[in-house]
């Protein structure tokens, strides 16, 4: 299936050159020249995508940002294009919930860049319902001890920290308390603590009062006003700036909020999930996150297996991700040869089941037959038993000098972000939040 991108562009000559460019990399594409006009198509057909000019003849991209979220509660991601000199209003656009931005003349390798990680980005702005994502659950025994400490836990309202690696399905852990808590018909709101700088922060959690600062062009109700008798779950709890936190403690403490401009607060009822894969108790030490808050959110603590501890589920998330690229892409793939799995089963997974996900889907969309064989698993997966080079080791992210070591792991792997994402042993979503927070070039 194809991705929709709508573009929003008055300078008609160079959105058509975007519509054609977009068409030949296969995405459907409408182009609207004016604000009105984007209204009208974003209210009669869904979009994937939308990439919008900052400045309109009748409105501007922000505006169109705001009432994509407030009128039709639509959380598709926008990236603004705009002119040098408009740079720092984009950024107070990602404040607002903007995905990304981009500056012209646009660059179209970068541009290519950012539409895949918009798309494939799993934190969708300012989203009041998360969907509940259906997801194989295994069988393996260390899986199942984990699913016994849910069932204990969901009924309560103890505040939960979930640990894992990168890509064991964190998330799906904390939609899982949720869904069995008393609380499983209010909004699961998921933040990612790893892409809120120190000013945007405050106005993400707690909302914001129209001009109480620049760009501030509406009221805005932070995500523990929307999750009012819910969950939001604090996905990378661990990355979240460390003058937020005490802001954060005294909500948790108090169930207040107050807006960023607001004079007084707002009472909010909320359940706390929050997950990292960093070493908390190691950030403590290093004066990087607060101890009071770790207790916090800390009553009970999940720790979810990797997959190369439960590889016994390997074959049912297998099947269920062949399933899903088969929608996905139109394909008609029956399934993955027995020798296919059994070379599957000696992979380290350093991924875990987001990096077979992606294989999959990989697979499913280069299979020339009907079944995905040895010879179509990517050439950069390597054996569990094969020596690893000690090296790639030392390019996993540490706490401490971060714009210095994902520097030097983008070098290593010559600028492709996913490859540099693997050697610092964190996901790409991550990578590129990294990469904006600490100023390195997109």
């Amino acid at each position: 299936m194809k991705h929709s991108i709508l573009i929003v562009e008055d300078d008609a000559s160079f959105g058509i050159m975007l519509q054609t460019w977009l068409k030949k990399n296969n995405y459907e594409v409408v182009l609207a020249t004016q604000y009105a006009q984007a209204k009208k198509e974003v209210s009669s057909k869904h979009f994937d995508l939308i990439l919008t000019d900052l400045r309109l003849p009748d409105g501007d991209g922000i505006l169109l940002m705001s009432w994509v979220r407030e009128q039709l509660k639509s959380p598709v991601p926008f990236i603004v294009m705009t002119g040098y000199a408009e740079v720092q209003t984009a950024v107070s656009a990602m404040k607002l919930g903007a995905f990304d931005y981009l500056k012209k003349p646009i660059n179209p390798s970068v541009l290519e860049e950012k539409i895949i990680a918009a798309l494939e980005s799993e934190q969708e702005v300012d989203e009041l319902f998360r969907p509940r994502k259906f997801m194989v659950k295994g069988n393996s025994e260390a899986i199942q001890r984990l699913y016994k400490h849910v069932e204990l836990v969901a009924p309560t309202k103890f505040s939960v920290l979930i640990l894992g690696e990168s890509g064991t399905g964190k998330e799906y852990i904390a939609e899982m308390i949720h869904e069995c808590s008393p609380r499983r018909d209010k909004p699961f709101i998921a933040v990612d603590c790893g892409s809120l700088s120190k000013e945007l922060a405050p106005s993400e959690l707690f909302g914001h009062l129209k001009g109480s600062f620049t760009s501030a062009i509406a009221d805005k109700k932070g995500v523990f006003e929307m999750a009012k008798g819910g969950t939001v779950f604090l996905d990378e709890v661990g990355n979240l700036p460390y003058e937020v936190q005490m802001q954060l403690l005294r909500s948790l403490q108090e169930q207040k909020v107050r807006p960023v401009g607001a004079s007084s607060d707002i009472p909010v009822d909320v359940r706390i999930v929050a997950a990292t894969n960093e070493n908390i108790e190691l950030a403590i030490q290093q004066g990087k996150f607060r101890q009071d808050l770790y207790h916090r959110i800390n009553e009970f603590t999940l720790q979810v297996p990797p997959l190369r501890e439960r590889i016994d589920d390997l074959e049912d998330f297998v099947a269920f991700f062949v399933d899903q690229a088969n929608e996905e892409l139109g394909k008609q793939i029956k399934g993955v040869s027995a020798k296919a799995i059994a070379a599957m089963k000696k992979m380290p997974w350093t991924g875990n089941i987001r990096e077979l996900r992606n294989v999959i889907r990989r697979c499913v969309l280069f299979a020339e037959g009907d079944y995905i064989e040895v010879e179509d698993l990517p050439v950069y997966l390597e054996p569990i038993n094969k020596p690893v080079a000690p090296s790639n080791d030392d390019f996993a992210l540490r706490p401490g000098n971060e714009k210095e070591q994902i520097e030097a792991a983008l070098n290593k792997a010559r600028g492709n972000k996913t490859v540099a994402a693997r050697l610092l042993q964190i996901d790409r979503k991550t990578l590129y939040n990294k990469m904006h927070q600490l100023g390195i070039d997109l």
